[in-house]
């Protein structure tokens, strides 16, 4: 067993430069005698709801550009037959769910 207790490993850190355990108050090593910064971690910044918003909207307008060629609103004709549970079911979900994750944006975006 290693003869480190747990509060003791809590105490070491280590060295960036030769890659031993040191304590964590030291600013110096004393294997390599490189100079240690201390690391300080920041909390990360919220970034999920503008990333959600903007993958909501692209659902969104996914499910428009599916419904206007598959529906036979374009005036271009498709190389293929699209089968209606497509555009009766799945565009519509598709545009609801996208319509879901838009308003989950902004209800975080108001909320934080």
């Amino acid at each position: 067993m290693s003869g480190f207790s747990r509060d003791q490993k809590a105490d070491m850190r280590q060295c960036t430069y030769c890659g031993k355990s040191i304590r964590r108050q030291l600013k110096q090593c004393p294997y390599c005698r490189e100079a240690v910064a201390e690391a300080r971690v920041t909390p990360p910044q919220p970034t999920g709801r503008p990333a959600e918003i903007r993958r909501g909207l692209l659902c969104m307008l996914m499910a428009a550009v599916m419904q206007y060629f598959a529906g036979g609103y374009s005036p271009m004709e498709l190389p293929f037959q699209v089968v209606s549970p497509v555009t009766a079911y799945l565009v519509p979900l598709l545009f609801l769910s996208g319509l879901g994750l838009t308003l989950y944006g902004l209800f975080l975006r108001v909320r934080a």
